[in-house]
């Protein structure tokens, strides 16, 4: 794994899944401070108590946040109070992971499922970016390097194959996922426009695909586990330049077409 020095770290959709694993591996990784942001910091499931026995274990190195990147509100709120957490050295890097999967087919998807989709999978991560953007915007003065890295200041937002327009029509998936493709298709728009937003500051961005992965969201016929996918993206995250700077890729670190 490429080293990410000294890093601290916003995780959405920590609780769980690819975003439980990411807290794990950051913690591997020697990250000085990860927020592992989640709808229910307080509740008793299974992954919420995952979640709280690496806070316990690491004290003053995981702080768990409520946030519903769903809810401008919510996300707001907790920007407001990891700001008082971060000093003057500010957020190296946010990883924007929450998602859903309505799973449904461009004829059956409601109203509903589409603004959940659009909701947390693009309109989350924009919200996210804005509130937490003067906390990247110190990490990258504070860093005092030229350039651009992970460990200075980024955004990762994780897509997937699925919002590929060139990709898509001879992608074979195991179940319906027209809301998810479609508000991924968005978030890496989103991408490219935070990369043109943010290149003048030297903050990083890009889409990355975590693979097909066994989890809640991908089934258990997915290819992958979370370990190997985690590992794989810290990997190419941590030895990011501004020469993929508004790229879409995978966890393997291809280059993938929009």
């Amino acid at each position: 794994m490429a080293a990410l020095k000294a890093c601290s770290a916003l995780v959405t959709g920590a609780n769980r899944g690819l975003g439980l694993e990411m807290v794990k591996q950051l913690l591997e990784a020697r990250c000085s401070k990860v927020v592992a942001g989640c709808l229910d910091p307080d509740g008793t499931h299974s992954e919420i108590q995952a979640l709280k026995e690496l806070a316990k274990k690491h004290p003053g190195v995981v702080t768990l946040e409520h946030l519903d990147v769903a809810d401008p509100c919510s996300i707001k709120e907790s920007a407001k109070k990891v700001g008082s957490l971060l000093g003057k050295n500010g957020l190296n890097l946010i990883i924007n992971n929450a998602a859903v999967l309505p799973s449904k087919s461009m004829l059956t998807a409601t109203v509903e499922d589409m603004i959940q989709a659009f909701n947390t999978n693009m309109l989350g991560p924009l919200f996210v970016i804005r509130e937490y953007l003067p906390y990247l915007r110190a990490a990258a003065k504070a860093s005092g390097k030229p350039g651009m890295s992970c460990d200075k200041a980024a955004v990762i937002n994780i897509s997937t194959t699925a919002a590929s327009m060139s990709i898509v029509p001879s992608l074979q998936g195991p179940f319906p996922f027209f809301p998810y493709s479609i508000s991924k298709a968005s978030l890496n728009m989103l991408t490219v426009y935070t990369a043109m937003e943010l290149k003048a500051d030297e903050i990083l961005c890009i889409s990355i695909h975590p693979g097909w992965v066994r989890t809640n969201m991908g089934g258990d016929e997915a290819s992958i586990d979370t370990r190997e996918s985690v590992e794989g993206m810290l990997h190419v995250i941590g030895s990011l330049t501004e020469k993929q700077h508004g790229g879409f890729m995978d966890y393997t670190g291809e280059t993938l077409p929009w």
